[in-house]
């Protein structure tokens, strides 16, 4: 579980990266992150029923998504405000794909 430092909660932070965040498309979610100079990078995540109908498979994917994120938060070289937004394919990925594009998601932002 990551840091409540770490976590992006407000509504006015979720809508000023979805207005002003730079896009990144996976396989399994969206990446929207805008650069800020706060000293922590802060995440929010965003599972709808289109993920699943089953709040037992929406409740895992945002799991596997925030252990995937504590893993990987070492590869970002500035403080980011950042929203992974889950896609229904993700339900289909096991552990190490969900990690390993967040990896890859995470070294392309500049």
């Amino acid at each position: 579980m990551l840091p409540a430092s770490q976590r992006l909660l407000k509504k006015k932070d979720f809508e000023f990266v979805f207005l002003k965040g730079a896009r990144l498309r996976s396989t399994c979610f969206f990446l929207r992150a805008v650069k800020t100079k706060l000293p922590v990078s802060r995440i929010g995540f965003i599972v709808s029923k289109k993920v699943s109908l089953k709040a037992t498979q929406r409740n895992l994917a945002k799991r596997r998504l925030r252990k995937a994120v504590g893993d990987n938060i070492i590869h970002l070289k500035h403080s980011y405000d950042i929203i992974i937004t889950a896609l229904p394919g993700i339900a289909t990925k096991n552990f190490s794909e969900i990690k390993q594009e967040i990896g890859e998601s995470f070294k392309q932002l500049k």
